[in-house]
């Protein structure tokens, strides 16, 4: 059964259709907004592999290499690289939160730095 996704040209959000047959005429609508204005994407390949096998890789310590827990954007960059190895949709709520926690990283980032250069400003 092939799997066709599809980008709305309206909303920009992404619907994947199975189809029972190639030969089957076939309409997609976005399951977002309704529109017919889509594009057909590339999909990604998709790789199925067992829940035990997949939990197995998590435990792996090279995937803790590079993690910061103190660190705002390097656990961002975990929990997506986890997300993504777990290889299930985990829904535009997760992105978001990630995506909060890499904004909080970058601010903690610069407000660190400005801290150091008015303290070095203050020693001088």
């Amino acid at each position: 059964m092939p799997i066709y996704e599809y980008r709305c040209l309206d909303c920009g959000r992404k619907s994947a259709f199975v189809t029972l047959s190639i030969k089957s005429s076939f309409t997609p609508k976005c399951k977002k907004c309704g529109s017919e204005n889509l594009e057909k994407i590339v999909s990604r390949v998709a790789i199925f592999r067992s829940e035990e096998s997949r939990l197995e890789s998590l435990a792996d310590p090279s995937k803790l290499a590079g993690l910061d827990e103190n660190d705002p954007k390097s656990v961002a960059r975990w929990m997506k690289k986890m997300g993504k190895e777990m290889g299930e949709d985990l829904g535009e709520d997760f992105d978001q939160v990630v995506e909060e926690a890499m904004e909080e990283g970058e601010k903690a980032e610069k407000g660190g730095k400005k801290g150091t250069e008015e303290a070095g400003e203050e020693e001088i």
